[in-house]
Order: structure tokens, then C-alpha cells, then sequence
């Protein structure tokens, strides 16, 4: 996995900061390959409850991670009880690492 514990810390944090409790949270795609270089931080973040607009929540959750980590790019998943799941949702789930 290409991130250090510090820095899974700070995703952690963000994410809770905007969020709050998240049921599960995954590393998915090329940062779980320690042999890649560069790529997206893609995340994967289950919560239990309904979000009004969730793509303004993964937007909000983005935007505080990359201020704190700087230029880097992420890509969030947010999956509530109202989300339809699809082949993108189940992939990160099989092949992502829970943090």
C-alpha cells in the first residue's frame, strides 16, 4: 500500500470531520500496489446513515483531504443505505484494503 500511516490517519480524520462515524472505509485501485507509481487515493466509505446529498458529502470529504495532503487527487465512494450498488462498488470491496 502506498500510504503511510500518517497520512491514512489524516484521510481517517477528514473523513470523520465531514461525515462523522463511517461503518467501513477502503483503499481501492493503483495505491494498494506498492509496485505502481502515482494514481488516484480512490476510497471506498460505508456509513450507516442516509446522506441528503451524497455527492456533495464525497465532494466536501475530497476537497478536506487533499487540502491536507496536498496535490493529490481523490476519488470517493460514498455508499449509504439509499445507494444502488454497482460492479464499481463491489470491486472495491473485493479488492481494496479496509483501513
Amino acid at each position: 500500500m502506498r500510504l503511510s500511516h500518517q497520512q491514512i490517519e489524516i484521510i481517517k480524520n477528514k473523513i470523520a470531520s465531514v461525515l462523522g462515524l463511517a461503518k467501513k472505509i477502503i483503499l481501492f485501485g493503483s495505491r494498494i500496489s506498492d509496485e505502481e507509481k502515482g494514481g488516484d487515493i480512490d476510497r471506498y466509505i460505508e456509513t450507516d446513515y442516509v446522506q441528503d446529498n451524497r455527492a456533495s458529502t464525497a465532494s466536501r470529504i475530497a476537497a478536506s483531504i487533499q487540502i491536507s495532503l496536498g496535490d493529490q487527487k481523490v476519488d470517493i465512494l460514498l455508499v449509504d443505505p439509499n445507494t444502488v450498488i454497482k460492479p464499481v462498488h463491489i470491486k472495491a470491496q473485493q479488492e481494496g484494503i479496509v483501513l
